[in-house]
């Protein structure tokens, strides 16, 4: 599915992408965050594959499933509760310091990104995760010079699947309900999608909870960003 088709044969005039899951692969450093934190705190550690499940809701739900052990955080039990604000220090802290270490691109990425810059099609981040890090991040992987915007989670007051990020971005690079498109990995994206009236293309190889996205109703699903070429 060529991005293009998703306009009847013209390119996005804006795009939206997810970022962890989507464009980077950043479990390795989230997964390296959290277990030194739950070792701070006399916890055993989670492991990367079992964060790989926790990831898509932002830093703060990372660590409530981190504390609870599970995706499942609600009701937190009233001990985990109690930790809850220092977890989230501690883990904040230790983020910053891991941030980038061993993320990678994923295969595809900077294809598709390339080929839309080069169609000047204005670009922006659209993820859950605190600004503080993405910015960091972009830069140190080289994709940065891609984008000219960046919302994270605590940007704006709601943060997805709330469509309101995607339409303070598209209002942001001028674009409309008819030329912007958004890309990610997760029910959250598709639904913010869907809530924003905008078409979404959804990754399979991200993280969507151990769940299959072909469920999701996404206008189109891909295993590799290069695929909207």
């Amino acid at each position: 599915m060529s991005l293009a088709g998703l306009f009847n044969a013209r390119w996005p005039g804006v795009a939206l992408f997810d970022l962890d899951g989507t464009l980077v692969d950043s479990a390795p450093d989230l997964a390296a965050a959290v277990d030194r934190t739950l070792e701070q705190l006399g916890r055993k550690p989670a492991g990367l594959e079992q964060v790989r499940q926790w990831v898509g809701h932002g830093s703060p739900i990372l660590m409530r499933r981190a504390l609870a052990g599970k995706a499942d955080w609600e009701p937190a039990r009233p001990a985990d509760e109690a930790l809850f604000d220092d977890a989230l220090a501690l883990f904040y802290a230790n983020y910053r310091e891991l941030n980038g270490q061993h993320a990678a691109v994923y295969p595809g990425v900077k294809a598709c990104l390339e080929s839309l810059s080069e169609r000047n099609c204005p670009m922006a981040v659209v993820t859950n995760k605190p600004e503080q890090f993405v910015g960091p991040l972009l830069k140190q992987l080289g994709l940065d010079h891609h984008f000219k915007l960046v919302i994270g989670g605590d940007t704006l007051d709601t943060r997805k699947p709330d469509p309101g990020p995607l339409l303070h971005a598209m209002k942001t690079l001028n674009g409309s309900r008819g030329t912007t498109v958004m890309i990610g990995d997760s029910a959250a994206d598709v639904s913010a999608a869907q809530a924003a009236g905008i078409p979404c293309v959804a990754v399979t190889y991200g993280y969507n909870f151990g769940r299959s996205v072909q469920t999701l109703g996404a206008d189109a699903v891909v295993d590799s960003l290069s695929e909207l070429l």
